[in-house]
């Protein structure tokens, strides 16, 4: 009866840092035991990574448990918790992959992958210069400065109000395999194609973003800066367009994205032996799966930074908004 009584006590002083760093040594235990299994397979291996899956979930639960007061570790626990779980999944693809013996063209482990990133750095490189450094940049870079200056023309303008943002919404429903060919028969096979094909599918997005955010200050604030008798300029920088940046930060990180996706499918339709979108579909042909998943993962990772580096400018730059002071 008294041991009864003392569980829930003892079980109560356990720290939720003791809890993270048990269940931490666990997982690296189970997963160590079904890498030991992996050449036999079999029911050994697929009890050893439930094992490792369920003492990694709760090695996530503990690390999202945890309140530190101190706010570096607080960010750093940001950035741990899906480490975490990204590594737990990929190391669970590379138990079912090994262990069920699944042919490499149809789906490569994560291992192989990391060898063929490893083995052909320089061409990954040269993808990335042509891909990234050519047309992602200088077409996101025209198509947002672009949709920023227009929208606010559009602003002053009620015609062009009414009548470019329909216009724009239907621009934006154009299905990127339609535009990319013309693209490349206009401005040819190099990056320059790829570039128009990224313009047009952020100029939009910016454009409508903005508007909306420029529209997004009440007529209270609107009718207080007209009894300080200030003038449209200054209406527009020290009211209006304060609080459209987080709308115009919003479409800068849509866009982010979305143009490493453009200039990928439009290398698909002509482009010279370089870049993302001609290894993915020359590789794919030769039946080299390990390359294309390499390629995958690269996009995967310069298109996360894209949408980070955009996310910590607006954090810096829209301290004062409540999602950020909440945040």
């Amino acid at each position: 009866m008294k041991d009864a009584r003392l569980a829930p006590a003892l079980a109560g002083r356990v720290s939720p840092e003791m809890r993270a760093t048990a269940f931490a040594l666990l997982t690296v235990l189970f997963a160590l035991v079904a890498f030991a299994l992996l050449p036999g397979g079999g029911w050994p291996l697929f009890l050893a990574a439930l094992a490792f899956w369920a003492t990694a979930w709760g090695l996530t639960s503990a690390l999202a448990a945890l309140e530190p007061a101190s706010a570096a570790i607080r960010r750093t626990l940001g950035i741990a918790i899906p480490l975490v779980f990204g590594l737990t999944l990929l190391v669970l693809w590379e138990f079912a992959v090994r262990g069920l013996n699944v042919p490499p063209v149809l789906l490569p482990p994560p291992s192989a992958i990391a060898s063929t990133i490893a083995a052909s750095t320089h061409l990954l490189w040269a993808d990335f210069v042509q891909t990234f450094l050519k047309a992602v940049i200088a077409g996101y870079a025209i198509g947002c400065g672009a949709g920023f200056l227009t929208a606010l023309l559009v602003d002053r303008s009620p015609f062009l109000k009414r009548g470019l943002l329909p216009i724009g919404n239907l621009v934006s429903a154009l299905p990127i395999v339609g535009v990319a060919p013309i693209m490349v028969m206009w401005f040819g096979f190099d990056w320059p194609s790829k570039a128009a094909v990224v313009i047009i599918m952020t100029f939009f997005p910016m454009l409508v973003n903005t508007v909306a955010g420029l529209n997004a200050s009440s007529a209270m604030e609107r009718d207080l800066m007209r009894t300080y008798a200030a003038s449209h300029g200054q209406t527009l920088t020290k009211l209006r367009l304060p609080a459209a940046l987080p709308f115009i930060f919003n479409a800068l990180k849509i866009n982010a994205t979305l143009a490493l996706i453009g200039a990928i499918v439009a290398e698909f339709f002509g482009t010279p032996i370089v870049g993302m979108g001609f290894r993915i579909s020359a590789e794919i042909g030769r039946m080299n799966t390990p390359m294309v998943w390499a390629e995958i993962a690269m996009a995967a990772l310069v298109g996360s930074l894209s949408y980070g580096l955009v996310a910590l400018i607006e954090r810096r730059a829209t301290f004062w908004h409540p999602s950020i002071r909440q945040g």
